[in-house]
Order: C-alpha cells, then sequence, then structure tokens
C-alpha cells in the first residue's frame, strides 16, 4: 500500500531530481512562465511556492534560505524585490498548472507552469513597460541630436584649417604639376648579389701605389 510515500521521484536518483527541480523553480522566477511534464509542474509548483512564503518574509534568515535553493544572486533579488510584492494580500496558490497536450515522441503529457497575476499587477506592470519603452526612445532621440550636433561641429571646423592650407599652398605640386621626384639608387649599387653591402672602391692614386710597393 501506497503509506507515507511522499512526492514524485520522477525516476531519478535524490541529486539529481534535486538539481532538476531546482533548475525549474529558478527558470520559474526568471521566466514566469515554463512548459515541462504534469508530473515535474507539480513538484516545482511545491517548492516555488514555498519559496515565494520565505520571500514574503523579507528578511536576512529568508533571503539566505533561498539563496541556497535558487540560482543566481539576479533571480534572487527579482524574487523578493519584484515576485514577492505581487501576493501580500494572498495566503497561497501563487502559481498555476495549465494542461497544454501531449508532446511527440513519448506522448507525454505537458503543461505550462506559471505565476498568478492579479488585474491590478498586469495594468501595473504595462505601465511600466510603456513608461520605460518611452524613457528608452527619448534617450535614443537625445543621443542622435548630440551625435548629429558633434559632427556638424567638426565639419565647420575642418572647413577654415582647408581654406588656410589652400591659402598657404601647403600641399600644392610643384611648378608644371610634376613633383620633384630624386632617382634612388638602385638594389646593385648597394649590396652585391648575395645582398651583402659592397665596400666603397678605393681611389687610383691608392690602387697605383699598392701596385709599386710604396
Amino acid at each position: 500500500m501506497r503509506h507515507r510515500v511522499d512526492h514524485r521521484k520522477l525516476s531519478r536518483t535524490h541529486s539529481h531530481r534535486r538539481a532538476l527541480l531546482r533548475n525549474l523553480v529558478t527558470s520559474l522566477f526568471q521566466h514566469e512562465r515554463i512548459e515541462t511534464t504534469v508530473a515535474k509542474a507539480k513538484e516545482a509548483r511545491r517548492l516555488g511556492e514555498r519559496m515565494i512564503t520565505f520571500a514574503k518574509r523579507g528578511d536576512v534568515a529568508a533571503r539566505r534560505h533561498v539563496a541556497r535553493f535558487v540560482h543566481g544572486d539576479d533571480v534572487v533579488q527579482k524574487l523578493f524585490d519584484t515576485v514577492a510584492p505581487w501576493y501580500e494580500g494572498r495566503n497561497g496558490g501563487y502559481t498555476r498548472i495549465i494542461r497544454v497536450g501531449r508532446r511527440l515522441g513519448d506522448a507525454g503529457e505537458t503543461a505550462l507552469l506559471e505565476l498568478i497575476k492579479t488585474p491590478e499587477v498586469k495594468e501595473k506592470l504595462r505601465k511600466e513597460a510603456e513608461e520605460a519603452a518611452k524613457a528608452a526612445k527619448a534617450a535614443a532621440k537625445a543621443g542622435g541630436k548630440a551625435a548629429k550636433g558633434k559632427g556638424e561641429a567638426a565639419a565647420k571646423g575642418d572647413a577654415p584649417a582647408k581654406g588656410e592650407a589652400a591659402a598657404k599652398g601647403e600641399g600644392a605640386p610643384a611648378e608644371g604639376g610634376k613633383k620633384d621626384r630624386t632617382p634612388k639608387p638602385s638594389r646593385g649599387d648597394k649590396f652585391g648579389k648575395k645582398g651583402v653591402p659592397m665596400a666603397p672602391k678605393p681611389s687610383t692614386r691608392a690602387r697605383q701605389r699598392g701596385k709599386s710597393g710604396d
């Protein structure tokens, strides 16, 4: 008989099952809705609502308890600062499970596990999103104007400099439209056949003295 058999093992060991549920609960608080099997959703809902109850307490001990289970400091902060205030007047039932059918392959029954939001909370979130979008748009517009102003100032500053340079004759070619090009010594004059620098040739008098033995 099924006496004192608590919860579902999900065909996993204790450590594997705990890691799975931690990932599911963390994803639930991060994305506010996850899709998984019905059995996993029921187990994750039990632990997720317990974490929300701890977050509603808001003290240091509760934060440390939640941080030992939920992955990521940003997710823990979102749970305490954003999610927990949604359920100040609710004593339970923070999540819902919506069955969506069976998946292809193993025909496992799947469901959506999501956080419940009241109409007031949804309206508040919608207004906050609209304000954030307006602020981002205004910031982008102001940044575009500033960049445009800098470009115009740079263009105005370059024009007088170019005019002065033209008046002084800087950068103008030599007479006749040709540049003064000095012929460069060839490589054979500097180096030998194998790239070794050649020694300077002695003068005629030095060669004659060497031959005469003076």
